[in-house]
Formats: C-alpha cells, structure tokens, sequence
C-alpha cells in the first residue's frame, strides 16, 4: 500500500474551517474513564505599584531581587521608604538550604508545630505530621537531605518500626520544595503529602497495626506466584485483589506498616452502583513486621498467564507511556496488563483515552447492520466532507474513487464514516456500543478496578467524530482487547482477572449479539487490513487466523497524536495505547506482534 494511505492514521481528524478540532484526552483520567488514564483523558506578576508606577530595586547579582512595599511623603513631598523591602523571586541556594534544614531538624525532633510554621499550610501540615507520629509508629527517624537541584530537595528517611514488642528498620526516599511566600518574602516547605511519603496523597495517612485484610498469595493460571517485585505493573492490581479477596482466599491478617486511604468510603458508595466492591485507590503495604508476626497468605488464582505478563512488563518498559491488554476471546479471562509507568495510574485497565480509529471496529458493526455498508459494495471516500457545520478531511487529503468499503475501512478513510452521519441518529453509536459490545454501561466487574469505556450521545459534529473515534468516545486498552475479542468469537464476554465463581459475582453481558453475517464480515475487513491495509507491517508473518485495526488519536497540546492498535490471532485478542506515539501501526502495533509472538 501506498505512502498516502497509511497516512490517514497520522492525524485522524482536520477541521479547516478554523472551528477547533474534536478535542483529544490525556492519558490518565480522572477515572474511568483516563483517564485516565487516557482520550483527551485532563485538568486545568504583578510588581508593586508605588505612586502609579512599578518600582523594583535589584539587590546583587544572582542574588533575589526586591520590591518596594509601602511608602509616604515627607515634608518636602518627596517619597520616603518606612518599610523594610520584602524579597521576591525565586528562593537563593542558601535560602533552599537553610530553609530544608531547619524544617527536617523540627520533623526529626519531634516538634511538629515549629515544622509544620516552617511550611507554607500550616494546619494541613500539623494535621499530616501529628498523625505521622501518632499513627505510623516509627522512632529513631533520622532524616538526611540529598543534593538540591534548584527549589527541590531529595531526602532519605531512615527509621525502626515499633509495634507491640515487634520492630523492624524502614528507610524510603522523600522529596520537598522551597518556595518564597509572597507577602513577607520568607521561604518556607511548600507542603504536599508527599513530603511525608511519596505514596501519600491527601487525607492519607502511614498507619502501623493489624491489616484489615489478610495477605495473598497471588497466582497465575499454571500456579506460578505473581509478586510486585517480579512483574511491576500488577502492584496495584495486587493490592486490589488482597483488598477485596483476602478474606475468601483463607489467609489470616498480620501487623503491617501501610498508607491507609482517605478515599475508602467513598470508594466503597461508588462501589456498591458500579458492581465492582474494589478500590479505585486501594490501601497500600510499605512493610511487614519481623517473623512470626505477619498474617498467613491465602492463595488467590488469576487468569493472568506469567509467560506473557512478563513479556507485557518487557515490552511496555521499552517504551514511554505504553500500556497493552491480551484477554481470550474464548473465555474473556484477562491474560496480561502492563504500563509503562508501572507505578503510576494503571491506563491498561483504567485509561479513559480516545481510541481513534480503532473505534471504526464498532462503528463498522454498526453501518454493515444498518445495511449502510457492505464489505465488497462501492462506498464513498472523498477527501472532504461536511457535517455539523465542520468539514472533515483524510490526512493528505486523500480520496479512493469508485473504491469500496474495504478499501476505505483497510485505508482508515475517515470520510466514509462520517459521511453516513446523516443517516444515522444521534444515539446510534452509543446503542451499538453498549447493547453489542457492551461497553459504556459501567458494569464490568473484572476483580479490581476498571474503565468501562464510555460513548456519550452527541449531535452534530461532535457525533460524527465519535464515529472515527474522537470527539467524546473514550476507551482503555482493555476496552479495545474486548473490542476485537467480540469481533473474534461473534459474542461480548466481559473481560475478568478473577473467576466470579469465587464470590458469585455475576459477570456483565450484552443484550444482544450481533448476526454471524456481521460478525463474519467484521473478521474479513480485520483480516484484510493486516494483510493489505495499515497493519500489515506489525501483522506480516502471524499466519491467517488474524486481523487487527490501528487508530490515531488528535489530543490537545500533544505534538504526535496517541498512537492505537487493538488485534485478533487465535485464541488471544490484545489493545494497546502508545501516547503521543503518532501513528498505531508504527507505534502500538509492533508492542501487540511482540505479545503474539509471546504467545505461540
């Protein structure tokens, strides 16, 4: 295939008549749906005047500058100053020093009202370091500050955990800010949560004592153990999994050192409408305490599979802000997750991102249903179209004439699914999605938190961009791994990490199937874009029993669109998010072929 016709993927979406394109979301929402993470998704000097005119007065080189506060006139009306200057800029190494010093000496003795005046929320930093002494039971903290790198400071904390005759060392590294305040110009902590524990945010709290939930011993589906250490990216989900079935695994809680989270009841009421009883943020253990003292483990088997979770931590760590799902279209078991950041926001299971056009997947379903499209009949890609008062256009402005339907879905045209617009209701997309997919009714319970991909009802050219997948639609990598699941066995099975036979939970279904004729056609289209169309080089070789979409998404701000790939082979069907990695079958795409490879 051609250079032109790969090029459709690069930038999804052009609006040329100067309205804003559909805008994108950034990788980590706010929740599911993110954001995710991510989509398109996220959130959001005046010098003094003195007589009417700016005055500041420059006080040494390098060294913080000054601005004149305050003033009155003197007998002969001319200004005199009666107030000191106040300092203002950013703080000087000496003041980053002094200032990181005196507040980790108060922390280190004890004296939390000196440390927590040392910073610039007094009263949220007494609140957070009253309870670190109270509740974490740490003694003998030592606190030792690293090497500056302008405002910020690193710092070591070394300390014994105490607890009813147990003890153990614990030793993290931290970090704080200095910053001026600006009406005295003193320096002082900027706080954050943080500056206790990195893993803190706020409301949380270090809490030593017995766990509320028992250990697990977490295994894949051959009876390997799954541990944080050995695969980085299930940290979280494995926190999650204790959280919610630690007590149904047998095992018995132990005295733990671990960051308690402010937002449990809350999780807890959106749990109980969501179906899905785990944490968004679950608690956290930093430590357990000396031998004989730590709970018994339960055992816990996953549906993960070590092999290709530990090629999902391989591939996604070559790659910045990747993330990539392999679940079983047969079954719908979660087979491996794996993000770049294996620390950070989990977007391969929680991304609320757009998909671009790997949601044509969907909207295809839908054309072919509403006999709008037929795999082989003639269908129009011009290089423009309007809808809504936008005029969309190919990338490069491509056009195939007097081409058909498989052409224009190999080519990734985006003009031939927005010019069915019109024949289409405003909620179209939403019900296909939704009543054949099932995605976007927030009722997935997968064994820990996810994002169940959400498509909005929208009008106008919001609508049609939903239908290349931008203007409101989101989705996750996991999302996309069901998306081509369904295309593979005909059928939505929900996708989960925990068999539900453990807790009788009742697994998601869609209300209806879609016909074999559609999902027949959907597999051709698939296949004959990894055989001819823009998937073919990360597809070649993977045998004939495949089929795959890429997809680009526009995304606000970003130079490179968010590159996409969601795919079929066999029995394992994958979605994958590369942000800001331009085009999917470059980006996202060799990621998916490396996990198939994985799982011959």
């Amino acid at each position: 295939m051609g250079k032109r016709g790969r090029a459709s993927e690069r930038k999804g979406i052009k609006n040329i008549t100067g309205r804003p394109s559909a805008p994108g979301t950034p990788g980590t929402p706010g929740a599911p749906g993110t954001p995710g993470t991510p989509g398109v998704k996220s959130a959001k000097v005046h010098p003094g005047v003195l007589g009417g005119a700016a005055a500041v007065v420059v006080c040494g080189v390098g060294i913080a500058a000054y601005s004149l506060m305050g003033g009155s006139s003197g007998d002969d009306g001319g200004p005199t100053v009666d107030e000191k200057p106040v300092a203002a800029g950013p703080p000087t190494a000496a003041e980053v020093r002094a200032t990181t010093q005196d507040f980790l000496a108060a922390w280190e003795k004890g004296d939390v009202a000196k440390a927590a005046a040392l910073t610039d929320d007094r009263t949220a930093a007494k609140t957070a370091l009253t309870a670190y002494a109270k509740d974490s039971h740490l003694t003998q903290v030592k606190l030792t500050p690293g090497k500056r790198a302008g405002a910020k400071v690193p710092f070591s904390v070394t300390s014994t955990v105490s607890y009813e005759g147990n003890s153990k060392p614990f030793a993290y590294e931290s970090e704080l800010s200095v910053v001026r305040r600006k009406h005295d110009g003193k320096t002082l902590v900027g706080w954050q949560p943080s500056v206790v524990h990195p893993d803190l945010k706020n409301g949380d709290r270090l809490v030593t004592g017995e766990a509320g939930d028992p250990p697990i011993k977490a295994v894949d589906r051959d009876g390997d153990e799954l541990t944080k250490e050995k695969y980085p990216s299930l940290g979280t989900v494995l926190d999650s999994l204790r959280e919610k079935y630690g007590d149904k695994a047998g095992g018995k809680a132990g005295v733990e050192l671990r960051v308690v989270r402010e937002d449990s009841a809350k999780d807890a009421e959106k749990s109980a409408t969501t179906k899905d009883d785990a944490k968004a943020t679950p608690d956290k253990t930093l430590l357990t305490l000396s031998p004989g003292t730590p709970g018994t483990p339960g055992t816990l088997k996953t549906t993960f599979d070590a092999t290709l979770q530990a090629a999902a931590e391989k591939e996604t760590g070559k790659r910045k802000q990747a993330a990539v799902v392999l679940v079983k279209p047969s079954t719908g078991e979660i087979l491996a997750a794996a993000n770049s950041k294996p620390t950070g926001f989990n977007i391969a299971f929680q991304g609320s991102l757009a998909p671009g056009s790997t949601m044509k997947v969907v909207t295809s379903s839908m054309l072919l249903e509403k006999k709008l499209a037929g795999v082989d009949k003639k269908h129009p890609c011009p290089k423009y179209v309007t809808y809504g008062g936008w005029k969309f256009q190919n990338d490069d402005k491509f056009e195939i004439k007097d081409g058909t339907f498989r052409a224009s879905f190999a080519r990734s045209c985006n003009t031939a699914f927005i010019s069915q617009a019109k024949k289409l209701q405003d909620d179209s997309l939403t019900k296909q999605a939704q009543e054949v997919f099932g995605l976007g009714r927030d009722n997935w319970s997968i064994g820990v938190p996810s994002f169940d991909g959400a498509i909005p009802v929208q009008s106008d050219a919001q609508m049609g961009a939903s239908l290349i997948g931008q203007g409101g639609v989101r989705m996750s990598p996991l999302n996309m791994a069901s998306v081509a699941a369904t295309v593979k066995s005909g059928t939505f099975k929900q996708p989960y990490l925990v068999s539900p036979d453990l807790d009788k939970r009742t697994l998601a279904t869609a209300p209806r199937k879609m016909s074999g004729a559609t999902a027949s056609a959907l597999r051709d289209l698939m296949h004959y874009t990894a055989v001819a169309g823009t998937a073919v080089k990360p597809m070649s070789g993977l045998g004939s029993d495949m089929g795959a979409k890429t997809g680009s998404a526009e995304v606000d701000g970003q130079k490179k669109p968010n590159g996409w790939f969601t795919a079929y082979r066999g029995d394992l069907a994958a979605g994958a998010v590369v942000q800001e990695g331009g085009h999917g079958g470059d980006s996202a795409g060799p990621l998916v072929r490396a996990m198939f490879l994985a799982g011959q």
